[in-house]
């Protein structure tokens, strides 16, 4: 009896023990069964991304190439293949220079450093240039506008880039068209209205006309309005000029040092009407300029020379010293000077309105004007920025602005530096020898 109640207790725990097992095994097997749909729900979803990625990129009409970070080509999407001529199997895999190859508009090739993909990845920041060309592989030159974002990982190395990039041949035809039509109509339409203005002047002139004054002011009126009408055409065959490379440039060595010095002593009266001040700031301490330090020793003073047509640059200075002025009630106008041995940078800064963030990327395009109560009342053509972007380009310069509203703005200009040595060169070729001090 003890025997059997023994074994019989013993069955009825092996039995529980078997039934706790059991349990724990379909548990188990529930936890991985449930694990492994969600890993297989997650790669359906990947896979799903992919396949939504792979659409989006195959069906876009602008090209799309992947780079890795020795600049060789990963992906090459259907519109690529199209604007370049080449097959997708035959580019992946080898270096972009190879695909895309850049040209200028007289189809010579551009320098390797000169490529805008190859700008992203030296500076390291998207780049884009809305000028390009390239040379398909059929020989023929197809106008590009193209945008290169460097791919960095988490830590901050570059990984790798991808370039976008499509066909703008058709509006490249219908700008060039626009210039055309801009450019003859301003040329046809500046002879009448210099007529009427030179008319309007004899009109004005007591040696010449004898008029009461009402109709003087009347004739006065007119008169600036046909100023301003002559300076708009001019801004337009001016601008059409500097897009299509008809624009007349004599390049020569300039000391920006007392360039700009002699600039500020004509153009400081402007200022001064509206009670403003001008201050010119010379070297890398941004000190006034002088000839002598309080000991009354002689201060050499450093000598920034850039390769530049004068009349072209004088354009561009006037042209922000007077938006200066325009746009500022009071405060102090500021022309400064300063460089290093690759550099020469001038800014013009005002404490007048300020531009809105919004305004800035825009500000040097064509006919852009910022809309406000304040660029209403004094009125322009849209073109001013626009014409000094392009003079400053044709000197591989750089123009820009930094501004905050109500406080006011500041436009900077970097060109490249010539050394004595090269601006003495420059200078006897031009006019025979001529030493400038060391």
């Amino acid at each position: 009896m003890i025997y059997a109640f023994i074994g019989g207790g013993a069955l009825l725990v092996l039995v529980a023990v078997t039934l706790v097992i059991v349990f724990l095994l379909k548990k188990t097997k529930q936890k991985v069964t449930t694990a492994t749909s969600h890993v297989a729900n997650l790669a359906s979803d990947l896979k799903n991304e992919k396949e939504k990625s792979d659409i989006i990129i195959n069906s876009i009409e602008d090209g799309v190439m992947l780079l890795d970070k020795d600049r060789v080509i990963r992906l090459f999407n259907p519109a690529a293949v199209t604007i370049s001529g080449w097959p997708a199997d035959e580019a992946v895999g080898i270096g972009y220079q190879n695909v895309l190859k850049f040209i200028n508009e007289r189809s010579e090739p551009v320098s390797s450093d000169g490529h805008p993909i190859e700008k992203g990845f030296i500076n390291v920041i998207p780049y884009r240039d809305n000028n390009a060309n390239i040379l398909t592989r059929a020989n023929k030159m197809v106008p590009l506008s193209i945008s290169i974002s460097p791919l960095m990982d988490k830590n901050g190395n570059l990984e790798g880039a991808v370039a976008v990039f499509r066909d703008v041949t058709n509006e490249r035809n219908e700008e060039k068209q626009r210039a055309e039509f801009i450019s003859t109509a301003s040329h046809e339409m500046r002879t009448p209205v210099a007529a009427i203005e030179g008319y309007l002047a004899l009109a004005l002139n007591e040696k010449v006309a004898k008029i009461d004054t009402k109709a003087r002011d009347y004739l006065e009126k007119a008169h600036s309005s046909t100023q301003h009408l002559g300076k708009l055409f001019q801004d337009l065959l001016t601008a059409a000029k500097t897009e299509d490379g008809r624009i007349t440039n004599h390049p020569t060595a300039v000391e920006m040092g007392q360039y700009l010095q002699e600039i500020v002593e004509d153009i400081r009266f402007t200022a001064e009407k509206k009670n403003m001040f001008v201050d010119y700031l010379i070297g890398s301490n941004a000190s006034s300029v002088t000839t002598s330090n309080t000991a009354g020793q002689k201060v050499i003073k450093p000598l920034y020379f850039v390769h530049v047509d004068p009349d072209r640059l004088r354009e561009v200075i006037i042209n922000l010293f007077d938006n200066a002025v325009k746009y500022s009630d009071q405060g102090k106008i500021t022309i400064g000077l300063t460089g290093d041995d690759k550099v020469v940078q001038f800014r013009i800064s005002d404490q007048g309105q300020g531009i809105p963030a919004e305004d800035v990327a825009h500000l040097f395009q064509k006919f852009y004007r910022v809309d406000n109560t304040a660029t209403r009342t004094i009125g322009g053509t849209g073109l001013g920025l626009f014409i000094c972007r392009k003079i400053v380009e044709l000197y591989n310069g750089r123009i820009w602005v930094e501004s905050t509203v109500d406080k006011g703005s500041t436009f900077f200009i970097n060109l490249p530096r010539l050394s004595t040595t090269q601006a003495n060169a420059l200078l006897a070729q031009a006019s025979g020898p001529s030493p400038i001090g060391v």
